[in-house]
């Protein structure tokens, strides 16, 4: 389903990914791991949009998306999360779900000005679907709270909510354990399953090994901006030159 292929990009002198490939199958669980630096969230950037490779290319199907702005992906059904949780801090739970929804929104400036019937029916459509996917993650208790009160927990599941909004086809996760404890990462490995479950293929970057390797079928192991394995969470586990690269030994 998704592809990135031979992918390059260098900063200056720095060579952060070189000749990077990678294959994601539809409906999977797929993990990227890697040390610090390594090129994980390098490449997220990549096909996401954020970043420009240096040379390579990305597919999404049979569809070349290589330099396509991160709004396009999101309307053909690729979206993310990031590493940093990103809200609008003064509007409630319920109100950073519907902003995520704006690229699916037809109303123009005039419409929403002046509240004219068409932008009144998207908007309660919007806000209902938004209440749908909090209901999914367990937040519509939280949903008239300020986003930037919420515990640093919730935010995470806020963040996952208003992608999922946009009922992508793909959604790609920036270590979405950081900062979580014990229950709340064995409640994301649940959540991230359901959505699986709904037929949506699912990409993380993630450091907590206990939570790729329990919910992966695919990991893909970066180390110095270079593929250095993929397989199974077994195959991984046993390969000699994962362990020597976390380990830093030779």
């Amino acid at each position: 389903m998704l592809r990135a292929k031979n992918i390059t990009k260098t900063f200056g002198g720095l060579t952060a990914l070189d000749d990077v490939t990678l294959n994601v199958a539809a409906g999977s669980i797929t993990g990227i791991i890697g040390p610090n630096g390594a090129g994980k969230t390098t490449l997220f950037n990549i096909i996401t949009g954020i970043y420009t490779q240096t040379a390579g290319e990305v597919y999404l199907d049979d569809e070349n998306i290589s330099f396509f702005p991160p709004e396009t992906l999101a309307r053909m059904g690729l979206v993310r999360t990031f590493q940093n949780v990103e809200m609008f801090g003064q509007m409630t739970v319920l109100e950073n779900v519907m902003v995520g929804l704006h690229t699916k929104s037809r109303s123009g400036f005039l419409s929403c000005a002046f509240k004219l019937p068409r932008q009144i029916r998207e908007e309660k459509l919007i806000k209902e679907k938004s209440i749908r996917w909090l209901e999914f993650t367990d937040m519509t208790d939280l949903a008239g709270m300020r986003a930037d009160s919420l515990p640093f927990g919730k935010s995470r599941l806020l963040e996952i909510s208003r992608a999922m909004a946009l009922e992508p086809r793909i959604i790609l996760l920036d270590e979405p354990a950081a900062g979580l404890n014990s229950r709340e990462t064995l409640q994301l490995a649940e959540l991230i399953r359901r959505i699986r479950e709904l037929g949506i293929t699912v990409v993380l970057v993630e450091h907590d090994m206990d939570l790729v390797m329990d919910i992966c079928e695919t990991i893909f192991v970066l180390n110095l901006g270079k593929k250095l394995t993929q397989g199974t969470p077994r195959e991984v586990q046993e390969n000699p030159a994962v362990i020597s690269a976390y380990l830093g030994v030779s």
